[in-house]
């Protein structure tokens, strides 16, 4: 079984409540989505085919590193992904997928940590959201939104009220870079009493210019 990988290396978790955590960053080619401030646009069509056993053998040669990441590019476009995460989850790591949000996470494995963008109107794909994945998050999984303005906050605080309040689940609020300051987007959730994580960035503030991306 095949994968259309765009690159693979191992470094700090950025985002999520494992940031600042390594991780071993499996990235795959594609995505069904245009969103306005993508950063990770290079992933939509760079790639190279690589088996799942070879992935997994590549893996292995990272030997003190046990948890990976699965992102894109939307990895669920390519059906062999939940193959490649049940492999994984087989062999004993630990696992975490990054998913816009857009596709079933159905059929995803148990033991795979999701996280889910909804994604707010600066992004341009406002309705892209597939709600019946509400009914596939468990308590382990987290939703991230990407905030740029005081709308997409609005959009986020309206979505958390109407279908996110019996979630036991970890809620992100992210500021897009130059658009929110973290400073404004950490008032806005001190002032409304949002249970909500404020998601930075993290691998940005320690490498404003570039990541470097260790094999």
């Amino acid at each position: 079984m095949d994968l259309l990988v765009n690159e693979t290396f191992y470094s700090i978790q950025g985002e999520s409540s494992r940031a600042g955590f390594p991780s071993i960053f499996i990235r795959l080619c594609g995505c069904n989505l245009n969103c306005i401030y993508c950063d990770t646009e290079y992933a939509k069509a760079e790639g190279y085919t690589k088996s799942v056993e070879k992935i997994i053998e590549e893996m292995a040669s990272h030997k003190s590193i046990n948890h990976i990441t699965i992102t894109g590019g939307e990895p669920l476009l390519q059906i062999n992904s939940i193959f490649l995460m049940e492999r994984l989850i087989d062999i004993g790591y630990s696992v975490q997928l990054e998913t816009n949000g857009s596709l079933s996470v159905k059929n995803v494995p148990a033991g795979v940590r999701k996280i889910l963008d909804v994604k707010t109107p600066s992004s341009g794909e406002v309705t892209s959201f597939m709600f019946d994945n509400l009914n596939y998050l468990s308590k382990k999984d987290e939703i991230k939104f990407v905030i740029a303005d005081i709308d997409d906050y609005n959009f986020a605080k309206d979505f958390l009220k109407k279908y996110l309040r019996k979630k036991k689940i970890i809620i992100n609020f992210s500021p897009v870079l130059n658009s929110m300051s973290i400073s404004e987007l950490a008032e806005l959730i001190l002032i409304d009493r949002l249970q909500v994580r404020l998601n930075i960035q993290l691998h940005k503030i320690i490498w404003p210019i570039a990541e470097p991306k260790h094999c």
